[in-house]
């Protein structure tokens, strides 16, 4: 069957299958398109510096870079967990400080991708706050399956995903994914770092024969941090019509300043990571 009669036009899934499983983007070979810098505000602080950090990738809108995914796991029971790497204690200009990092698929991994947007003073991102690291639904959903099935806190499981092939909820394709919405590492924390958990065929497919993909996600499962990198809104996937006017309907949208991502392809960032302060 061609691809032309297995996603027909009209359904909107062609153009994913094509742009995404089929981009260099997804076969790790590299930075696609311009690598965003952004200057380090902070004059004093534990780690922080330039970083490669795998992210979702951003297609338009006035965002510097896209935003970081973060490695899964699933356990015995199914429940989904955020991969926190291993700390290390680290001598950086003199200064001994100790950073969470460690390889996962051929990738350096680290803590450090996730310090912009203020995130940097956050207690989930001390190397070693005390958290199991589990993803936790967050309060007032926007998506109706999440606010049926899950309070505050709850865990998510695999199985809560299990219709992904076929869920919608009007905006956009239908069977593109279905997604959650959460905090990570934030248990008894001030400020909680928002998460989003998306499963879909198409990263269950683009993980087949990509090293990093098939290393950080599972059964079609993937994380990313759900904090714009504008000016630090929370965007949404497949939560507002709006969306469609800037053709983000089965893609993430921040509908505070039109910034596009997409989910599916993941790529390299460049960027400066916010020191944690002393």
């Amino acid at each position: 069957m061609s691809a032309e009669d297995k996603y027909p036009a009209e359904s909107g899934r062609r153009r994913f299958v094509k742009g995404v499983v089929g981009g260099a983007t997804l076969a790790g070979l590299g930075v696609t398109g311009t690598l965003s810098v952004q200057s380090l505000t902070t004059p004093a602080g534990a780690g922080g510096g330039p970083v490669t950090a795998k992210v979702i990738e951003l297609l338009d809108g006035p965002a510097p870079r896209g935003m970081p995914q973060i490695p899964i796991e699933i356990d015995d029971e199914g429940y989904i967990k955020g991969v926190w790497p291993e700390v290390q204690t680290e001598t950086v200009e003199g200064v001994e400080v100790e950073v969470a990092r460690e390889e996962i698929g051929g990738v350096a991994y680290s803590q450090e991708w996730f310090q912009y947007c203020g995130q940097q003073s956050y207690e989930g991102l001390d190397p070693n706050f005390d958290s199991d690291n589990y993803f936790k639904a967050d309060s007032g959903s926007a998506y109706e399956w999440q606010s049926q099935m899950k309070d505050e806190g709850d865990r998510f499981n695999v199985s809560d995903f299990d219709d992904y092939e076929e869920w919608g909820n009007g905006i956009g394709s239908d069977g593109v994914g279905k997604p959650a919405t959460g905090t990570w590492r934030s248990e008894g924390a001030e400020s909680v770092i928002p998460i989003a958990i998306l499963r879909s065929p198409l990263i269950e497919e683009a993980a087949q024969d990509n090293e990093w993909l098939e290393a950080s996600t599972d059964q079609g499962v993937m994380a990313y941090i759900n904090k714009c990198t504008h000016f630090c809104c929370v965007p949404g996937y497949k939560q507002t019509e709006e969306s469609l006017r800037y053709d983000a309907e089965d893609g993430v949208y921040c509908q505070c300043h039109q910034s596009v991502y997409d989910p599916f392809s993941i790529v390299d960032a460049l960027y400066i990571s916010l020191p944690r302060p002393d």
